[in-house]
């Protein structure tokens, strides 16, 4: 998730922001000094570049968003077994049909069940091309995806004929071919269910959601505040423990830590490079560092000036032109790992790849950019959102590769994260762009199928190769889940032949929380847990 997070380790396959954040701060309501009046808790979160539909979410912001309005079949614990959540069972003999039966008595916020019939019309609803969700992508291994969704004109039906509801708590779903790790996939938050009347008004419904979730919506003030409650019919394990979350804006990083320090927030997701060296003095045992399942990456727009009809070593060379190790210890304050691979080590299936392209040389870097032919213009760009404390680093990365290549390389700020994506989204984007992916669910596939694959929605630097298409596509097939992993493993050794994206950093979170909360926990793919979060 781009930021985020894609199950409760990430938050879909979700955009890392870091802290990324809008512009504004505060609340217009009545609340004492910490931000959160009587027992509500508060975050640094920025506005989400979407309302708040699991469909429509795939970054980081959303991400805090959706999760605390909606819950979907199951999740993940911090050694990546499955935990069921609204699923009592999820179960095949195939990998090809597989059967779901709900828990009962849970509801949406306006009292409706939450039924088999809920999770098949959101689903059919979030396939259909009409509805032009980002994550409709999820959706296409199941059997009638493209009649619902074709790759031109008008769907040819409003249904997915692989999707049966056999009882109010039981429903199957087809897959056109097995896939051995679907199941895993479940664990996304874009399945989780919508109540009837999202469908009549979708627009108006994303404005004011109404959920399954621990919180229900309480009111957005757009670019200041989401605020939820907690909600005290919920039947989830996952129950909040305080009454309710204010997700808050802040313009940068460094203006959240402050309003950390003063009190006047309970809880910040990042810490801006300037902080980075003070804030363990300053915040004591209230300062969080963990690593989790997250890859920083560089990724070129393949339809720019400089990048398109690219040679491959010219991206291997400005690979190898950057010096990680070193930025990561200084610029960084030695809060990230150099990646040495496109997965992280949290995940099923990582590997070491036994290349030199993630290492540093800056003369065999200047020689597979001759040898590539160059880049057009002999200039790049890197864009990047303000918000989120990535200027000292890619300045750096930019020098990086000025220095040992001789193209010359600019950082391309853009003032928000939300600007970042729709210009990403747009095809806008003059050069790279700051790329960042959550884990979804613990493989190693949701760190290739949903970033590289021609037709996924997240592949914002619109790469297409049919060889790595078909390599994916054997793994989707494979006869098992171990071979699934071993066939994606395969399929890693040729993206380093192509180079879609320049791997950078493997996260840690670096956060922090105030002397008013408690029990403040990060689950695997990074998220602090803010129904676990208690007021003292």
């Amino acid at each position: 998730m781009r930021g985020a997070k894609s199950a409760k380790w990430v938050a879909s396959a979700i955009a890392v922001a870091l802290a990324a954040t809008a512009c504004g701060g505060g609340d217009s309501g009545n609340e004492s000094k910490s931000g959160s009046g009587d027992g509500y808790v508060s975050i640094e979160v920025g506005e989400p570049q979407n309302p708040p539909i699991p469909s429509d979410t795939n970054e980081s912001n959303g991400s805090y968003l959706v999760k605390a309005l909606f819950t979907q079949l199951l999740e993940f614990d911090n050694n990546g077994e499955i935990v069921y959540l609204n699923a009592e069972s999820v179960e095949s003999d195939d990998a090809k049909v597989w059967t779901v039966k709900l828990k009962d008595g849970w509801t949406f916020h306006n009292g409706e069940k939450v039924t088999a019939k809920s999770y098949v019309d959101t689903w059919n609803w979030a396939a259909n091309i009409k509805n032009n969700q980002k994550n409709s992508f999820w959706f296409s291994d199941i059997k009638g995806y493209e009649d619902v969704h074709p790759e031109k004109g008008d769907p040819k039906a409003e249904t997915m004929s692989g999707l049966k509801v056999v009882d109010d708590l039981t429903f199957t779903i087809e897959l056109s071919k097995p896939v051995p790790y679907f199941q895993y996939k479940l664990g996304y938050t874009t399945w989780a269910p919508l109540p009837s009347v999202a469908f009549e008004d979708p627009k108006a419904f994303g404005e004011k959601p109404i959920g399954n979730g621990p919180y229900k919506f309480e009111k957005w003030d757009h670019n200041k505040l989401f605020q939820v409650a907690a909600y005290d019919k919920y039947k989830g394990e996952d129950k909040a423990h305080n009454d309710g979350i204010k997700f808050k804006n802040y313009s940068t990083v460094e203006a959240a830590y402050q309003e950390l320090l003063s009190g006047n927030v309970d809880m910040v997701r990042s810490i801006g490079s300037k902080d980075l060296p003070k804030y363990k003095e300053d915040l004591g045992d209230r300062a969080i560092e963990q690593p989790y399942a997250a890859v920083q990456s560089i990724v070129p727009a393949f339809y720019s000036k400089p990048f398109k009809d690219i040679d491959p070593k010219v991206i291997q060379g400005l690979s190898m032109a950057i010096d990680r190790e070193t930025i990561a210890k200084t610029v960084l304050n030695g809060t990230r790992e150099p990646a040495t691979s496109f997965t992280p080590p949290q995940v099923n299936g990582n590997q070491d790849l036994d290349t030199d392209v993630f290492t540093f040389n800056p003369k065999k870097a200047k020689e597979l950019v001759e040898e590539g032919g160059g880049v057009p213009g002999n200039k790049i760009w890197i864009q990047f959102n303000a918000d989120g404390g990535h200027a000292e680093w890619v300045t750096a990365v930019c020098e990086n590769i000025r220095q040992n290549t001789g193209v010359e390389c600019i950082p391309d700020s853009k003032p928000d994260f939300q600007t970042d994506l729709d210009l990403r989204d747009s095809n806008k984007v003059k050069g790279m762009y700051r790329g960042g992916w959550v884990a979804d669910y613990p493989l190693n596939v949701n760190f290739m199928r949903e970033l590289y694959h021609s037709k996924a929605e997240a592949n914002s630097g619109r790469f297409s190769n049919k060889e790595i298409d078909a390599l994916f596509e054997k793994g989707d097939s494979a006869s098992s889940l171990e071979e699934s992993i071993k066939l994606y493993q395969e399929a890693e050794r040729k993206l380093v032949e192509q180079m879609p994206a320049i791997p950078m950093f493997n996260y840690k979170l670096n956060a922090g929380y105030s002397e008013r909360v408690d029990n403040v926990k990060v689950d695997w793919h990074g998220d602090l847990v803010v129904n676990e979060v208690t007021v003292k």
